[in-house]
């Protein structure tokens, strides 16, 4: 199959990414989560230990503490028990709560926020037994339950250890008042904690860099699927040619409708059109209201005899100003000089035909600046 896993050696996109992250996919450590539980957990009860351990003392003093009256009524028992639940149930929810809140910070310190109900949602390709058999095989899988087993064999064998060292003391515990013996059962527990949260630690400091490297290999993708997401992101690429010649077409009517309005159009007899207008009132320097190559130069022309705007011969500024002026903006200053020469004859040309008579004036033979003409490194002509 072309969608095969072993097909799939290029890196994930930033777009599969992000699709896999709205789907729940993000990188989450269980080992970090751990260590988050159990050294909240600890330092809690580090914390609170003077309080919990008067409180403890005071549930014992109260549940052992009896007389007639009370071994008379039948109900007493279960009044005795639903208050001592109550009392333990106030006391462990805020730990709970702290807890839950704190693995919480853990999950989105490894992967990061992120809130999706995608992940609830049905996929009944889970209930093929078959997909589930080829998960319980893969890769993933048999990491996780290797990793799982060494951190049981590495957590037991840390308390089997350290119960052994501290047997002796554990046992004297019995011969000790009650809250010297609470007081001692909770230094031996601490130290154990204190072991078995360096063991998580060094297990999360693998297991973090690893879930990810894992989400990463699993969201690789195949040479095909690469692309289609190009495909898709840019676009059908006949959709988009037809788009942009549509849009050709509107702005080459926009400018062939601007060619009346221009003062002059400037042409390479066979190449390059360019329809210019000057206004002293509004305008700071000539306009370029239309320009065009080829068929277009020869519709600019066309247009601009059709609306009797005068059209000079003047290859090395249309070169020019095709190549360095745009639609709808000043020219280079560069070529205010040339301009003004043509734009001079044309006041000139229009004054003639006001007055009906001839304009003695030939055409003005234009100075392009050297390196504005594109001929002079041997372009186009």
């Amino acid at each position: 199959m072309a969608d095969d896993a072993q097909d799939r050696h290029l890196p994930a996109s930033a777009r599969k990414l992000q699709k896999a992250r709205t789907e729940g996919q993000v990188a989450r450590s269980r080992d970090l989560g751990h260590l988050a539980a159990m050294g909240a957990g600890g330092a809690l009860l580090i914390a609170f230990a003077p309080q919990l351990t008067a409180w403890l003392a005071r549930l014992i003093e109260q549940g052992l503490r009896f007389d007639a009256a009370t071994l008379a009524r039948p109900g007493a028992m279960s009044e005795r028990l639903g208050a001592a639940a109550l009392g333990m149930l106030l006391a462990v929810l805020p730990f709970g709560a702290a807890i839950a809140l704190i693995s919480a910070a853990a999950s989105v310190l490894a992967g990061g926020w992120n809130f999706t109900l995608k992940a609830l949602e049905p996929k009944f390709a889970k209930f093929n037994p078959l997909t589930g058999i080829g998960h319980l095989f893969s890769a993933q899988a048999l990491i996780g339950t290797l990793k799982s087993c060494l951190l049981a064999l590495v957590l037991g064998t840390i308390g089997v250890l350290y119960l052994r060292s501290e047997l002796p003391r554990f046992a004297t515990l019995l011969r000790e008042p009650l809250p010297a013996a609470l007081a001692t059962t909770g230094t031996l527990l601490e130290g154990g904690l204190g072991l078995l949260l360096l063991a998580l630690a060094a297990f999360a400091l693998v297991d973090v860099p690893l879930q990810r490297q894992l989400l990463l290999r699993r969201l690789r993708m195949s040479v095909e699927e690469v692309k289609k997401e190009s495909k898709d992101a840019e676009g059908n690429t006949q959709v988009k040619g037809k788009i942009k010649a549509k849009m050709r077409e509107l702005a080459n009517r926009r400018m062939i409708a601007a060619v009346p309005q221009a003062d002059l159009v400037v042409m390479n007899p066979t190449h390059f059109a360019v329809a210019l207008k000057y206004d002293e009132a509004t305008m700071g320097a000539p306009r370029v209201v239309a320009k065009g190559a080829d068929l277009m130069a020869f519709r600019i022309r066309d247009a601009a005899k059709g609306a009797q705007v005068p059209v000079l011969q003047a290859p090395p500024l249309a070169r020019a100003l095709y190549a360095h002026a745009e639609v709808d903006r000043e020219i280079p200053a560069a070529l205010f000089g040339a301009v003004a020469q043509v734009l001079a004859w044309v006041y000139q040309l229009r004054a003639a035909v006001a007055a009906g008579r001839p304009l003695a004036t030939p055409a003005p033979e234009v100075f392009v600046p050297p390196g504005l003409d594109p001929a002079e490194a041997g372009g186009a002509e």
